[in-house]
């Protein structure tokens, strides 16, 4: 199903029109109401009335995550605070969120866009979809909420943990559709055989995933688990969250909502715009955000653009799902860690010194994290009460920054590794 077959299956050339009516507008728009990126422009030497092709966003300086956390909370919003009546956010490195705000105009088209994209994963107005994301700051959940509600759907909104209720409602309300991370999908279908219920007694039959990257092994899985039709959809708070990329029934990449979006591939290196097709980081365009508007956002993320036809009918452009990161930043359970942020709670406690290691493994289908971290009195090691008061401390704190819970380990003093250069503070044991 084609949600909105007008802006959808719209031809190349009209939407390029569009596209460029819309870059002038936003160009505008940031230059007029935000003095960080009217200064940003005019060290370019770029004006509103200087875009006159497409070719021209190519001119516009990048905008970093960096320039995000450099102007918290408000400084990157294009209206007044008055005028915007929604406020998300993200982790930030150090423990500072990074802030997104939306105007009634943004939700509105925020709620088409998750619409398009669970539409064309096959969902419809008969599902009852489960969600099974945190509700909170976080924009996953409220993304799909509104989406799925815009399309027509009953919307469970369960959130997230207490996995055995998720399942026992599952099977009582008859739910058709689970919006979770591919992670906590696998997860739940072992705690369903744990508790004896067969898959036949639910009506599951489609998983709207997110959040974090999903192998076509792990999708296997768990359709396999499950017995459903498995999606991936693409989105991040900075751009406005779930609903900027989908994929539809054929899987063959994720269809960008090109009307409300302008996608480049960049070399990370050189900051230079690669070929359609070539692969490179994802830097993103809105087009129609009023409240929180990206011009030429770098994502991190590495994937590559397909611009031939899609079977579907959809004109949009397609990207692959995503490869990796061009960072150091670490996603666990569809979270973003970074190392800073962990090193950032360890600083400000007496008790452990400045040398730590984070090893990240699977559990099952599920990412952990364990914090290994060094005390400073090796003292501390014999005195059980005290060592686990101080494991305590230190789980709680990065539970608070992090939004996840993390082992901690406590080692005797001088036995981590030491480095003479760039520390590798992270050891990624998933795919070992």
């Amino acid at each position: 199903m084609i949600y909105n077959k007008q802006a959808e299956t719209m031809p190349r050339k009209e939407l390029e029109a569009l596209q460029l009516e819309r870059l002038k507008w936003v160009v505008s728009h940031c230059y007029e109401n935000i003095p960080f990126y009217r200064e940003r422009l005019d060290q370019a030497g770029v004006t509103p009335d200087s875009i006159r092709s497409l070719k021209d966003i190519e001119r516009i300086p990048f905008t970093t995550k960096e320039d995000i956390r450099t102007t918290y909370p408000y400084g990157l919003f294009g209206v007044p605070l008055k005028k915007i009546v929604r406020i998300h956010a993200s982790s930030g490195t150090t423990g500072k969120p990074t802030v997104v705000g939306y105007t009634k105009q943004d939700l509105d088209n925020w709620s088409e866009l998750v619409a398009r994209i669970v539409a064309a994963a096959g969902a419809t107005e008969d599902d009852v979809v489960q969600i099974a994301f945190g509700y909170g700051l976080f924009t996953g959940a409220l993304g799909l909420h509104y989406g799925l509600e815009r399309l027509g759907a009953t919307v469970v909104p369960t959130s997230s943990g207490n996995t055995e209720k998720h399942l026992m409602l599952m099977r009582d309300f008859g739910t058709t559709a689970l919006v979770s991370t591919p992670s906590y999908a696998l997860y739940m279908s072992e705690v369903l055989r744990d508790m004896g219920i067969k898959k036949s007694e639910l009506k599951m039959r489609l998983g709207l995933f997110g959040s974090e990257g999903c192998t076509e092994e792990m999708r296997d899985q768990i359709e396999k688990a499950w017995g459903i039709f498995a999606t991936d959809n693409y989105g991040m708070s900075e751009l406005m969250g779930p609903g900027v990329s989908g994929e539809c029934q054929y899987r063959v990449g994720m269809h960008i909502a090109e009307d409300h979006f302008i996608p480049e591939i960049i070399d990370s290196q050189t900051g230079k715009t690669l070929e359609p097709g070539q692969q490179g980081e994802l830097v993103i365009t809105t087009i129609t955000k009023e409240g929180f508007p990206m011009l030429r956002y770098r994502t991190k993320d590495i994937t590559r653009l397909n611009y031939e036809p899609c079977p579907c009918g959809r004109t949009h452009v397609r990207m692959d799902k995503i490869k990796g990161r061009s960072d150091d930043m670490l996603k666990i359970r569809g979270v973003n860690v970074f190392p800073s942020q962990i090193e950032s709670v360890l600083v400000t406690i007496p008790s452990v010194g400045p040398h730590y290691q984070l090893i990240v493994r699977k559990d099952g289908y599920m990412d952990t994290l364990e914090v290994q971290v060094e005390l400073t009195d090796a003292a501390v090691l014999v005195k059980y009460s005290e060592l686990e008061r101080l494991q305590q401390e230190i789980r709680h704190k990065l539970r608070t920054v992090l939004g996840i819970d993390a082992k901690v380990t406590l080692a005797e003093p001088k036995t981590l590794q030491r480095f003479q250069g760039k520390a590798q503070r992270v050891v990624d044991l998933r795919n070992a």
